[in-house]
């Protein structure tokens, strides 16, 4: 498996799909355009997956890195590359699809549960998966279901959770995250944080009480996903 992974900040990787990615046998390469990585030939990969970014998506005008990775993505897709998108990854994977990408009524900030819809939950990456699962989130912003998708997951405080447009497929949410890395986030985006109204040692005790089953569910994420690469 060929596997591209384009990390768009600094500090938000890809946490334990890496790690699974790597114990599957399936490690990807990682970029960082957001630095100067050169883009590769879209052609070369079996999958890419899309890391967040605090930047909006839609001020792509504003940094020329963002530009240059959507048009990436969109001969990807057109190549019919599977994408799986994460946060910001999935907003800028639904925009470059046509749809608009706009800040929530409100933030999520923490731990939360997400509900499969009935495509979820017949959708293959989600085999395996119960009902209603915990998640991580920090982002502000959403996206609109692109025509011709499927959600896949809801949420109460912010509906569109996960979409899928043929072998494309984003996440609004993370499962990926540990608690170590919200102890990062939370130090790098304080003042978001205080805005917010939420202490740093909550936001990261939530996403250390969840930890557990997100981890079993991304090991189930990724080899869901894995097996989708592999049957086309």
């Amino acid at each position: 498996m060929r596997i591209l992974a384009i990390q768009n900040c600094p500090i938000e990787g890809f946490g334990s799909y890496a790690d699974r990615l790597s114990a599957e046998g399936a490690a990807a390469e990682t970029i960082h355009p957001h630095r100067g990585d050169p883009l590769p030939a879209a052609y070369c990969w079996d999958a890419i997956l899309v890391g967040g970014t605090p930047i909006s998506v839609y001020e792509t005008d504003r940094h020329l890195f963002l530009r240059e990775e959507s048009a990436f993505l969109a001969e990807a897709v057109a190549r019919r590359v599977a994408c799986l998108g994460i946060c910001g990854g999935a907003q800028l994977l639904a925009q470059l699809l046509g749809a608009r990408v706009g800040p929530n009524p409100g933030k999520e900030i923490g731990g939360h549960d997400v509900r499969l819809t009935h495509a979820g939950a017949t959708d293959p990456l989600f085999r395996g998966f119960p009902a209603t699962f915990p998640v991580f989130h920090w982002h502000g912003d959403t996206f609109e279901i692109p025509a011709g998708g499927a959600l896949l997951a809801q949420g109460e405080a912010c509906r569109n959770q996960a979409f899928r447009v043929g072998r494309v497929v984003g996440l609004q949410f993370h499962l990926e995250t540990r608690h170590t890395e919200a102890q990062d986030w939370a130090r790098e985006y304080a003042q978001e944080l205080a805005r917010f109204g939420k202490s740093p040692g909550s936001v990261v005790d939530e996403c250390a009480t969840s930890e557990p089953e997100r981890e079993r569910l991304a090991t189930a994420l990724i080899r869901n996903f894995l097996e989708t690469l592999a049957t086309g």
